[in-house]
């Protein structure tokens, strides 16, 4: 069973780097700046996944009546922005991508600093966990070093070897999918009793509703053409699992019933957040992709 945990938080630990090094591989200084100089749009990204989310986890957990577990779970995600799969449902409905993998990285980012402080004020204001307080310097170190710098080597290659970082980009990409479904799938085989038991306890319903809600708020909460404002919507409703998995252990000690909670929950949040980006893709036929201009203008310089 050692073995087994050793190999599951070595799985993690790949997971969360190769996710940051394929986000660095894969943004640009010229974008990145185009999309933060919308000061306006940067300052609401931020109102909604630094404080309205993570209040609508609490008040979705308490609304549901969760037990412990669960409602430390849906209180970690709700705090951890920045999903590395927010940018890929803007892909997937055909939305703003270069806008969605910015204000991703952003948030992952910004709340690899905010987690720690944030969670520890939610915990207690919502009186759970036990009483226990997380460690911030720690986790802030640990999410640093696992998100911060690999995001950083990915984009000085990418500057300075553009064609290195694209080489590597699909590589790293793979990895990050391979690795995430490793990762979530031994947290639901590795705790499926504690899942199980979630189904009674109505916690898989209280993640997809925090799903569908957090998407409708991160879209409100967005300016720009609705391509845009959905795309911040994809991005406000996944959310990062890095910090929640690094505090799971570092405040928890992977207690199952936690890591069950965790899994349950981010299942359900995308199994709303899918779903929504399928029926958006479907209704866009001209889908604006980064980098690359529609067909029409490319037939008229022709």
């Amino acid at each position: 069973m050692p073995t087994l945990q050793l190999l599951f938080n070595a799985v993690t630990v790949i997971f969360i780097a190769t996710t940051m090094f394929a986000a660095g591989l894969g943004a640009t200084l010229a974008a990145l700046r185009a999309v933060f100089a919308n000061v306006l749009l940067v300052l609401l990204v931020l109102l909604a996944n630094l404080i309205a989310i993570p209040l609508l986890g609490w008040g979705v957990a308490a609304l549901f009546g969760l037990p412990s577990a669960a409602f430390i779970a849906l209180l970690l995600i709700a705090s951890s922005p920045g999903g590395p799969f927010g940018a890929k449902l803007g892909m997937v409905q055909n939305g703003d991508v270069a806008a969605g993998a910015a204000m991703q990285v952003l948030l992952a980012a910004i709340g690899s600093i905010t987690f720690g402080p944030t969670v520890n004020v939610v915990l207690q204001a919502a009186n759970v966990g036990g009483g226990v307080a997380l460690d911030v310097p720690k986790l802030m170190l640990t999410v640093v070093i696992l998100q911060l710098a690999p995001f950083a080597v990915g984009l000085i290659v990418r500057h300075y070897a553009p064609s290195t970082a694209l080489s590597w980009h699909p590589a790293a990409a793979k990895t990050s999918n391979v690795t995430f479904l490793i990762v979530l799938a031994g947290m639901l085989l590795g705790n499926w009793r504690d899942v199980v038991a979630l189904i009674g306890s109505l916690s898989l319903l209280a993640g997809f509703v925090f799903g569908g809600v957090a998407f409708a708020l991160g879209t409100a909460l967005a300016t720009g053409p609705w391509t845009r404002r959905t795309t911040m919507g994809g991005v406000a409703a996944v959310r990062n699992a890095g910090p929640a998995l690094a505090a799971v252990g570092i405040a928890f000690g992977n207690e199952p019933a936690i890591l069950g909670a965790l899994a349950a929950v981010l299942l359900s949040g995308l199994a709303a957040a899918l779903p929504t980006a399928a029926v958006l893709s479907r209704r866009r036929a001209t889908p604006p992709q980064e980098g690359r201009p529609s067909s029409q203008p490319l037939r008229q310089r022709r």
